[in-house]
């Protein structure tokens, strides 16, 4: 191996690494175990992780380029902690994309998609029913499947792109300021909204979309809660 090789193997090497920090990171942050405002040091994450500050830069990078993680100028890297207005536009955006997703994923679901949420509904259902930490991030993580599964079966990749996004940045927005957390995002709506898609009545799960979403942001109250340290989110 020339020394072009070994420099193109050793930084893709560090990319796979920087991505895989960029996974963890985005799952305790969308799962709510690290709060908005959480100040993340690249010294830290490389430490956490044993990997160099280069890699970790380079994974708050992409965090920050996903909308998840603020860079501030002389201070660092924060998980980003958006205004009520931004929150607003957050949902306003998913008033606007998510009732086309679900005319369109009405128009191309199969019995085979009705069977996959049928058990995601359940395992909802179980998260529901369990306690403890681990079982209420498996429980918001849940919900916010549900709707990335919809724009999975839209057939358009990029609203789908957009949605992961949007799911993101809500999951921030209600670890900032819901009341009851993303259980709010109802289980029960969350059927009705499968029972229109199955009978590919797309104007009606539209519209069980708008006021499901209308029920998410309902729930938003403007207070801070408080996350975990970064070594305890991270379970490192």
């Amino acid at each position: 191996m020339d020394v072009t090789e070994k420099t193109g193997a050793i930084e893709s090497a560090q990319d796979d690494r920087s991505a895989a920090i960029r996974e963890s990171l985005r799952s305790a942050i969308i799962d709510r175990r690290l709060a908005p405002g959480t100040k993340l040091t690249e010294s830290e994450v490389g430490a956490l992780f044993d990997a160099s500050r280069t890699v970790a830069r380079a994974a708050l990078q992409m965090l920050a380029f996903e909308g998840l993680v603020k860079m501030e100028r002389n201070r660092g890297a924060f998980v980003s902690s958006p205004s009520p207005e931004e929150a607003r536009q957050v949902f306003a955006s998913r008033r606007l994309i998510e009732p086309g997703i679900a005319i369109a994923a009405a128009a191309r679901i199969t019995s085979g998609d009705v069977e996959h949420f049928r058990r995601h509904l359940e395992d909802e259902t179980a998260h529901m029913n369990e306690r403890g930490p681990a079982a209420r991030r498996a429980e918001i993580k849940a919900s916010g499947d549900f709707h990335l599964m919809v724009a999975s079966i839209s057939g358009n990749q990029i609203l789908k792109r957009f949605m992961e996004e949007l799911i993101a940045r809500s999951s921030l927005v209600i670890a900032l300021y819901g009341r009851t957390g993303v259980s709010s995002c109802g289980h029960n709506e969350h059927a009705d909204i499968l029972d229109a898609l199955e009978r590919r009545d797309g104007e009606k799960a539209a519209h069980l979309m708008l006021h499901h979403i209308d029920h998410i942001e309902a729930d938003l109250d403007f207070r801070t809660p408080e996350g975990l340290a970064l070594r305890d989110a991270l379970g490192i």
